[in-house]
């Protein structure tokens, strides 16, 4: 048990390490001496867990969607918010957060998988919007597959932006408006009046996870990441 605890812990900390030089240097121009360098273990320990870069960044990639999971919301359309606010206020606070979103949109990120990402949240928009769709808080038009696609790529667009101009210091109202623009075209106007879209609602779902913390369910489970290779270094 001491020596399993002893490998999560290594586990994280390379991976933590991995993110923090993704997140500087992006995909391409990031080695594994500046990985070692930044965790502090050996290069076996390393290998052990993560057998070449893509895997490391495959780690983070997978790492990022553990942190999704919110409270369930009787309104869906106030989870789907809520979803999209606290991820804009993990961008501000998570190193791992702020690591993956760099590696979903790295296009120089020759022979990486970019579109896990993507595709998680796509899926995570889609069931909640089929969802608020069958309690009857959705607009007659809309389609759930077209519009989580819209809600995914419109955020990813904010977020850029937001990084590029401010490190990301305003993107919770940047979202906030985003959503405030969108949402009159999704949700039926009863439901989008009772929304919470405040800016600092991402810090108060954050609260709320911390207080009481939701398990990851099979809906929107992320996949598993990649089986390291066989080592026998610790």
């Amino acid at each position: 048990m001491v020596k399993q605890d002893r490998a999560i812990r290594t586990r994280q900390t390379i991976l933590l390490a991995a993110a923090k030089v993704f997140e500087e240097h992006g995909y391409q121009a990031a080695t594994i001496s500046e990985i070692l360098a930044a965790a502090g273990v050996t290069k076996g320990a390393l290998y052990f867990h993560f057998p070449s870069k893509e895997h490391l960044a495959d780690g983070v990639l997978h790492e990022q969607d553990q942190r999704l999971p919110i409270p369930d919301r009787a309104c869906k359309m106030q989870q789907l918010t809520d979803t999209v606010l606290l991820h804009a206020y993990r961008l501000q606070t998570d190193p791992m957060v702020r690591a993956g979103v760099r590696l979903s949109l790295d296009q120089q990120a020759q022979g990486l998988d970019r579109s896990g990402p993507f595709l998680h949240w796509s899926a995570i928009g889609v069931e909640l919007l089929e969802k608020a769709q069958a309690q009857g808080e959705l607009l007659p038009h809309v389609t759930p597959t077209e519009t989580a696609d819209v809600v995914v790529g419109a955020f990813a667009g904010v977020q850029a932006m937001s990084q590029a101009l401010h490190n990301y210091q305003d993107l919770p109202p940047r979202v906030s408006a985003l959503l405030r623009h969108l949402l009159p075209s999704i949700a039926i106007p009863s439901i989008l009046a009772a929304i919470d879209l405040t800016p600092t609602r991402g810090a108060t779902v954050h609260t709320q996870q911390q207080t009481h913390p939701t398990p990851t369910t099979p809906a929107t489970a992320p996949a598993p990441a990649p089986a390291p290779a066989p080592a026998t270094t610790t």
